[in-house]
């Protein structure tokens, strides 16, 4: 079986201004052709947006045992405020940058580490389940996954607010 992949646009908006339409960040990993003649499986085509990958790879990231969180200092803090809103939803896409081409794909992944575990060993799971996650999940093949370590979290670090004592009672 060929996988044909073409890059899809998707007009947002019909200004009569001239300007090119704006395009999505969807990538097609498979295109099909028409006709009652074709298996139903040939019978379109499938688009996978930026966002898929990025969301796998997160999530496939945090899954190895050493990674304590993923993003750099900013997005953490900015992550770990938005966490403890109530009703806000986790972003398991913070500390992922993707760039997806027609088959292929590259990562980017910004990870603390806990302290006490190889880097070099925690570093080397995480490109192996991100690559297996990815391929897997969208049928895209990743060409390279890299790993910066931002920070290494202490284990007498905590949580800003979460063990303050009362300052009166």
């Amino acid at each position: 079986m060929t996988t044909q992949t073409a890059p899809v646009s998707k007009e947002l908006s019909t200004p009569q201004t001239g300007r090119s339409p704006q395009t999505q960040a969807t990538t097609a990993v498979s295109g099909g052709s028409a006709g009652v003649d074709q298996p139903a499986a040939n019978r379109g085509r499938t688009s996978i947006a930026d966002v898929v990958v990025v969301k796998v790879s997160g999530i496939a990231a945090r899954e190895i045992p050493g990674v304590y969180d993923m993003g750099g200092g900013l997005s953490r803090t900015i992550g770990a405020v938005r966490d403890r809103v109530p009703g806000g939803r986790p972003n398991v896409g913070r500390g992922v940058k993707v760039e997806v081409g027609e088959r292929q794909t590259a990562i980017d992944l910004d990870l603390v580490v806990e302290y006490g575990v190889s880097v070099m060993d925690v570093a080397q799971d995480v490109r192996e389940n991100v690559i297996s996650a990815v391929e897997r999940i969208t049928g895209l093949e990743v060409v390279e996954v890299n790993v910066t370590v931002n920070d290494v979290h202490l284990p007498d670090e905590d949580e800003p607010g979460t063990t303050a004592e009362a300052r009166v009672e």
